[in-house]
């Protein structure tokens, strides 16, 4: 006799257990990627920008996944996500990466990374290291995707050497500022909010909902004293209504003397 054995459903973890990353940082700029993309691309709603999150490539595999740092990914819905499974999203895999380098991260993010990514078919993959420790000979460098491999993309040099590099896919260039990371939209030929300007507004964004929250709590409570006060303003006055009835006035008087109509007197009486 053979007997079936059923076949256990395969788990795509949302998290490994590890930190997110190792240092200040790299975190900052993990979270200040992700915040000022998403910012940029907030008008459109078919372009989806997150980091640190397990994408998994491969259906019925749950070790063919990645995290990239940050990561956009066009024509699908920009929705939250705990993972993010690319045979259930239209098979579409991010289109632009970038990985911010550390020391424990620099080998996956020069070998491994590259050709996961060059598999999935990322038409642009960046690297930013923000200490200028782990990248070389650049702590800024991008690559784009040709005919399977990555290229590098040749970066420009402004004004004071500020390097510049373009890329095709979110229609920004890349500065390095003094070390610093900063995308840059060529159609307004302005800077986005730099990391502390982020920072700034996103303190700015999280106070303001602080204050519509108390204003709307003291509303509610101003709200609710009055139709307390209301309500006791009311009950007094059914009580005058009645005591003055209980002392033999007529109906009449007791509006006249409240100045009531006839009718409210009645029907407080009741």
């Amino acid at each position: 006799m053979i007997l079936a054995i059923s076949k256990l459903p395969i788990i795509y973890p949302e998290t490994d257990g590890k930190p997110m990353s190792e240092s200040d940082f790299t975190r900052d700029y993990l979270l200040y990627g992700v915040n000022v993309l998403q910012y940029y691309f907030r008008h459109q709603e078919n372009v989806y920008v997150s980091g640190n999150l397990f994408i998994y490539y491969k259906k019925g595999v749950s070790d063919a996944v990645v995290s990239p740092d940050v990561f956009v990914i066009k024509g699908i819905s920009n929705k939250k996500r705990r993972v993010y499974k690319v045979w259930e999203e239209d098979n579409k895999a991010p289109n632009w990466v970038l990985e911010v380098t550390s020391s424990s991260t620099r080998n996956a993010d020069n070998l491994e990374k590259p050709q996961k990514y060059a598999d999935m078919g990322v038409a642009e993959y960046f690297q930013y290291d923000p200490t200028g420790e782990y990248l070389q000979p650049c702590q800024l460098q991008g690559f784009r995707l040709v005919n399977g491999r990555y290229q590098l993309i040749i970066p420009e040099f402004g004004q004071e050497g500020m390097l510049s590099i373009p890329s095709e896919v979110l229609g920004l260039q890349l500065h390095l500022i003094s070390g610093e990371l900063r995308f840059y939209d060529p159609l307004t030929e302005k800077f986005l909010p730099s990391y502390s300007q982020t920072r700034r507004l996103l303190t700015q964004a999280q106070q303001q909902l602080i204050q519509a929250e108390q204003q709307r709590d003291a509303e509610a409570q101003a709200r609710t004293q009055a139709e307390q006060q209301l309500a006791q303003t009311q009950q007094r006055l059914n009580n005058a209504v009645s005591q003055l009835l209980t002392t033999g006035m007529t109906v009449e008087q007791v509006a006249q003397i409240l100045g009531l109509s006839i009718d409210e007197v009645r029907s407080r009486s009741i």
